[in-house]
């Protein structure tokens, strides 16, 4: 038995060493104040397993307490946000154990728990639905993290209809990000772009996946940069997985109506605001004039 640990302990201590040889992996410096500072960060499994020839496209980590605390990313499907968010999770999870990390430096705070809100599953033996386990899970974050906690959560609100999603969605990122008990490191992926208007709020930032559209073709380049994204590319990757050209262009025009009829209804409010100020403006005006005799007005 004692030599089995022995054996055990000797293949641990080889396979932590090992990547810093043969991927250069970097140690981590270890600081009070809550931060996760990583340059060049990768996801270890994930590149380990790229074919002959791909090169896995590092991504840099700024989280920072206070004035940086709070990461919405958006993007599209298969650009990279959850291998990103999931890289940044286990850039922690090893520095935490002592071992060197996928990056070219890092500078990492301990933190007290890892919370990830991640996939989508339910549970059949306990009657559960996919969205009612995410709420399970997204209760638990909310309850239980510090401001010592880092939290991963991806799609939160996906499993219930658009405004109720976008909605508890939109709550949770304000508790997270101030409103609430705590306020630890969040990296918080999404596909509802709204979100994004609370990048003004203090400690907020919103981040997106780089894409480029070049003759007609979607180029996901994998890079995380500054900024929201507009659109979530859903229809080419629909292609891109070998629907029927029928089924993409229904889609595409239905896409098209559907974009058209949301601009109207943003155009009708808009014009509902104008006329309203307008209307407020004018009955300044007349109390300026005449005052408040009812006679008057």
């Amino acid at each position: 038995k004692t030599l089995m640990q022995g054996i055990g302990r000797l293949d641990f201590f080889f396979f932590l060493a090992l990547p810093v040889v043969r991927d250069g992996w970097c140690a981590p410096e270890i600081v009070e104040s809550a931060c996760m500072q990583v340059g060049a960060s990768r996801h270890p499994v994930v590149e380990r397993f790229l074919n002959v020839g791909e090169q896995f496209i590092p991504n840099d980590i700024q989280l920072i307490a206070p004035e940086r605390t709070f990461a919405i990313i958006t993007g599209p499907n298969m650009a990279g946000k959850s291998t990103y968010i999931r890289q940044v999770a286990l850039v922690q999870l090893l520095a935490q154990m002592g071992s060197y990390v996928p990056a070219t430096q890092a500078r990492l705070s301990i933190v007290d728990r890892i919370f990830t809100r991640i996939g989508a599953q339910d549970n059949l033996t306990r009657g559960e639905s996919t969205f009612f386990v995410e709420m399970l899970e997204t209760a638990r974050i909310l309850n239980q993290c510090t401001d010592q906690s880092l939290v991963i959560m991806d799609e939160v609100g996906r499993g219930t209809s658009t405004y109720d999603g976008m909605s508890l969605a939109w709550a949770i990122v304000e508790y997270l990000s101030g409103d609430g008990r705590a306020r630890p490191l969040t990296l918080f992926a999404t596909h509802y772009h709204e979100l994004t208007a609370l990048g003004e709020r203090d400690g907020v930032h919103n981040l997106t996946m780089d894409v480029r559209e070049i003759e007609q073709k979607v180029i996901f380049m994998h890079r995380v940069i500054e900024g929201a994204a507009d659109r979530s590319y859903g229809i080419h990757v629909a292609q891109l997985a070998g629907l029927p050209r029928e089924v993409i262009d229904r889609a595409q025009e239905k896409l098209q109506e559907l974009e058209a009829d949301d601009d109207r209804r943003k155009t009708d409010v808009m014009d509902r605001q104008r006329n309203r100020r307008k209307k407020n403006r004018s009955d300044e005006s007349q109390k300026l004039l005449f005052g408040d005799h009812p006679e008057l007005n």
